[in-house]
């Protein structure tokens, strides 16, 4: 099946799920979930809690220091994500500053080695054959090549034929609202700040990737256009399937995209807490309003501010 036949049936399946699986919102709960405790037969650390589905990342009694071992960003941190059949999973990272959140997607990425510990993706140590994608806070597309050329680049160096590389790139285009734009430079000012990191999107998900990182892919954006990515974003993922860590400093942003949250203490870097989101999968604005989404915002900024006064102010 060609990828654009694999989109358009994912496409019109997604929309009759709509009409019949969108909870509505009387039927949110109307009390936030209560953070998560680790098993006490695993490893230590809210991050991770195995059950019978398949791993997809795992973290393993990772340490991590610098400046010969004086600073200590992890010690023995553990972090555990597992595949959900026919859904992928959507992770939202929140922490305290420098507890380690980008350097836990750097280690994903293959950007970054532990200074000892696992970083294992499907069960098996990281290579570089494993497809993961990442998307930065600052403008990652290469300003002099068009929008087509950024978004081309991942299949070509896959060698993929051109016939077939034009399709896909053209189609993802589409599906990023970039249509129109692919012949100009991805630059400020040709593009907007929006616009640049749907480049950067579509360059990363179009060569179909496992995982995607996103580092606050929309903390430069103005808050329209920020809105507008989110939007976006949560209806990619849920056409898609991939599995996506999304680390962000905005709680609204990491309940309304995430199916899970993180939050994590820093010195040494650990998950502290863990909220499941109890919405429905497809999210819709109006859902922000509504006692549950805001409540849990509450409970999490809550649990954000008690950190940064136990941790926040340590040296080291």
């Amino acid at each position: 099946m060609s990828f654009y036949s694999e989109y358009v049936e994912n496409v019109e399946k997604k929309k009759s799920q709509k009409k019949t699986a969108a909870i509505p919102h009387e039927k949110i709960p109307e009390e936030p979930a209560q953070a998560a405790p680790a098993p006490p037969d695993l490893p230590a650390g809210v991050g991770y809690q195995q059950t019978d589905l398949t791993d997809i990342i795992e973290i393993r009694n990772v340490h991590q220091s610098y400046d010969d071992g004086k600073i200590k960003v992890f010690e023995g941190l553990n972090f555990l994500i597992e595949d959900k059949p026919d859904q992928g999973q959507f992770i939202s990272i929140l922490g305290t500053s420098g507890c380690g959140k980008s350097t836990i997607l750097r280690y994903i990425s293959g950007l970054q080695k532990p200074t000892s510990g696992e970083v294992l993706l499907h069960g098996k140590p990281r290579t570089d054959k494993d497809r993961v994608g990442m998307v930065f806070q600052q403008y990652s597309s290469l300003p002099w090549y068009t929008v087509y050329e950024n978004v081309e680049l991942a299949l070509k160096y896959k060698n993929i034929p051109k016939a077939e590389r034009k399709d896909k790139v053209m189609q993802m285009i589409e599906l990023m609202g970039l249509a129109g734009h692919e012949g100009k430079y991805a630059q400020y000012p040709s593009l907007s700040g929006g616009q640049l990191q749907r480049v950067a999107i579509a360059r990363s998900l179009v060569a179909q990737p496992d995982i995607l990182l996103m580092d606050e892919p929309f903390g430069a954006l103005d808050i329209k256009t920020r809105l507008d990515m989110q939007d976006l974003l949560a209806k990619i993922w849920l056409e898609i399937h991939p599995t996506i860590i999304f680390v962000t400093h905005d709680i609204s942003e990491a309940v309304y995209l995430g199916d899970d949250i993180f939050v994590m203490k820093s010195k040494p870097g650990e998950f502290v807490y863990h909220h499941h989101v109890k919405l429905p999968l497809y999210r819709e604005r109006e859902m922000k309003y509504t006692p549950y989404f805001n409540d849990l915002v509450r409970q999490i900024e809550g649990e954000m501010l008690d950190l940064e006064g136990k941790f926040g102010k340590k040296e080291g």
